[in-house]
């Protein structure tokens, strides 16, 4: 990492009862995935850690759940003001650790966090937490104690949209990062501290999934589960759920569809689109990784394309030319560059990039920036969560077929349209996904954010997002 980039971070420890706390299971090696080097070592956690969590997280609900909201929403605007003022080490933090170029990291791994906070506060502050139906009294309460699973690749902005909501509705947390991105969130705890949290309001407890993941989950003292990352994970997350029958908010992968319609502005529509696609390396659920596009315009988008490609540097994320880094490990990596190849020996016809790493960059986690077109719908290319910078062009002739070929995959998480504001509008409201941007509408932190079919089925942001981590009691008189 650059010299000017070089911070000096908290130890990726566990965060338990206020306080720094060192794990009990066995070491791991943090690895900066842009040169391989070891950054951090800490211990991992176990099912004992986590119980020590859920306890603090216990005897600090009662207090918390009865602090008035006004009090809480004080402490989360601190909390968002202690980001802002750190803005510049948390994005050195999470370029270390996941790879995203430091100008990203800026712009989007902080700065969205720090407005999604603001929005929550906003949210909890205008909420209706009693109302009257009838003869009853509806009251909304928290639910209790929240585990929170959270993953790599926006390691800041995942947490915080469930983390600062749960804390607004009067829950605790205890929360499981990333492994592969532990510094962030125990910078996140230090803040939340500074800005007058209670100690075990919030806990993180470090580790993987089998083993930490693993016992929060089955948690028989743990009333709820907001996870975020991959459709598989979700699945075994929702059995081991099961046996407390505890609340689940699920979400999970997506494949999004951009369509751009025969009126669309090209030279507009196809370097956005390009950018959806290709932002965080491709690291993005919500990612627009499949462009549908009338197939009389397939040549000239194609084209288009392949001109606005140039203009992505692939480099050290330290460098602040660099607009793809390397992907947030050397296993990642390879997931990627199979896909390619796979993309290759089905047929696809390669626009820009293709198998291997990038030229000079022999070692770190980089894979080259992929563009196919002539893609097949049915095939993997165009199915699976690949999860890297790799976009499918595919052509349609119609609406209707547009939308088919947009519906037909598991997912349903995001999708986008561009053409005519009308067009775009009726299209959007045929697509089977939780949220559509319709001509790069402005981002909109109140909206509720979730999926359809196996893309998840909670919701995070705004009103929606509060009330996943609230209970419902009527009281009838």
């Amino acid at each position: 990492m650059n010299e000017e980039h070089t911070v000096s971070f908290p130890a990726p420890s566990h965060w338990i009862d206020g306080r720094a706390v060192r794990g009990s299971g066995p070491l791991t090696d943090m690895v900066n995935p842009a040169d391989e080097s070891v950054v951090a070592t800490f211990h991992e956690g176990t099912a004992e850690d986590v119980d020590l969590a859920v306890s603090a997280a216990l005897v600090a609900w009662d207090g918390w759940a009865a602090t008035p909201v006004e009090h809480r929403a004080a402490v989360m605007r601190r909390l968002a003001e202690g980001l802002d003022k750190h803005r510049e080490e948390l994005a050195a933090a999470i370029t270390l650790e996941m790879g995203a170029p430091i100008s990203f990291s800026r712009q989007a791994q902080v700065g969205f966090p720090v407005a999604s906070v603001l929005a929550a506060v906003a949210a909890a502050e205008r909420f209706e937490w009693t109302s009257e139906v009838e003869n009853s009294l509806v009251v909304r309460e928290p639910i209790g104690v929240v585990g929170a699973i959270t993953p790599w690749n926006f390691p800041l902005q995942q947490l915080v949209t469930k983390v600062v909501p749960a804390m607004l509705a009067g829950n605790t947390v205890v929360l499981k990062p990333s492994e592969l991105a532990p510094l962030s969130a125990r910078m996140f705890a230090k803040t939340a501290a500074g800005a007058g949290l209670p100690a075990g309001v919030f806990n993180v407890v470090q580790g993987t999934g089998p083993v930490v993941g693993e016992a929060l989950t089955r948690h028989p003292k743990v009333d709820m589960v907001s996870f975020t990352g991959s459709t598989r994970a979700g699945r075994a997350v929702s059995v081991a759920a099961s046996g407390t029958v505890k609340r689940v908010a699920l979400e999970l992968g997506g494949k999004a569809a951009h369509i751009i319609l025969p009126e669309a502005d090209l030279d507009t529509v196809v370097p956005r689109g390009l950018a959806f696609a290709w932002a965080n390396a491709g690291q993005a659920c919500g990612a627009y990784v499949r462009m549908l596009v009338p197939e009389g315009l397939q040549e000239a988008v194609v084209d288009k394309l392949r001109a606005a490609a140039e203009e992505y540097v692939v480099g050290d994320p330290a460098d602040e030319a660099t607009r793809i880094g390397p992907l947030a490990s050397e296993h990642q990596r390879r997931r990627v560059d199979d896909y390619i190849r796979r993309g290759v020996a089905d047929g696809a016809t390669l626009v820009v990039g293709g198998p291997g790493r990038p030229q000079g960059l022999e070692s770190g986690a980089y894979v080259r920036p992929t563009i196919f077109s002539d893609v097949d719908p049915q095939s993997v290319i165009a199915q699976e969560e690949i999860f890297g910078p790799v976009l499918v062009v595919i052509p349609y002739t119609d609406d209707d077929h547009a939308v088919e070929i947009a519906n037909g995959t598991v997912y349903g998480l995001n999708g986008a349209v561009s053409g005519g504001q009308e067009h775009a509008l009726e299209i959007a409201r045929r697509l089977r996904v939780g949220q559509v941007d319709v001509n790069g509408g402005q981002h909109n932190f109140q909206a509720p954010f979730g999926g359809y079919k196996q893309s998840g089925n909670g919701r995070e942001m705004g009103r929606a997002g509060l009330e996943e981590f609230l209970e419902t009691k009527a009281i009838t008189r």
